[in-house]
């Protein structure tokens, strides 16, 4: 996951690849990063769920509702085209996977 993230956000992660990508790997990193948030999303859900309520639980699921928001969006010309949708959708699932190890694996707030 972090892979596709890193093609779309971090130019210097993925050093051979030529920026901006095409439409075609535009493409096929936006249907990458959609299976990815439609997997990860009700697990971060489900976890963030058992959170007692706080800040930390309301920020969690609200990176959820992102993700599910982004999902339901399409390319705009607005707002960069496929470009931009599938960089969108990248940083929120940089956002999910980051909750995701925080409250998997025993980051600061995976008790609270």
């Amino acid at each position: 996951m972090r892979e596709i993230v890193n093609r779309l956000l971090d130019p210097d992660a993925a050093p051979d690849a030529a920026l901006p990508p095409g439409a075609d790997e535009v493409a096929t990193l936006t249907l990458q990063l959609r299976g990815h948030l439609q997997l990860l999303a009700p697990e971060v859900e489900t976890a963030a769920r058992k959170l007692k309520p706080g800040v930390h639980r309301r920020t969690v699921l609200g990176y959820v509702w992102e993700a599910n928001s982004r999902l339901e969006a399409e390319p705009s010309t607005r707002y960069g085209g496929p470009v931009g949708h599938a960089r969108r959708l990248a940083r929120v699932l940089n956002a999910l996977c980051d909750h995701h190890e925080d409250l998997s694996g025993g980051g600061e707030h995976a008790q609270s």
